[in-house]
């Protein structure tokens, strides 16, 4: 975990690209801009959308379609 990191509430992959949080390689795969790592994507059978986690600071973006 990187000092200084305060956790907020979860954005949605649209607000992390736009801000800069997220970046797409050139695969089209979304990466940690803190990071660099790739994300994961976690499946609440309850609930709608996925969320993507990064395994190496645990920050989460929902994907809603």
């Amino acid at each position: 975990m990187t000092l200084g990191y305060i956790p907020h509430a979860m954005e949605s992959i649209r607000k992390g690209l736009r801000s800069g949080d997220i970046e797409k390689d050139t695969y089209e795969r979304l990466t940690c801009s803190a990071c660099g790592e790739q994300l994961t994507t976690e499946n609440d059978p309850d609930d709608l959308g996925k969320v993507r986690v990064c395994p190496e600071c645990g920050r989460q973006w929902k994907e809603v379609r």
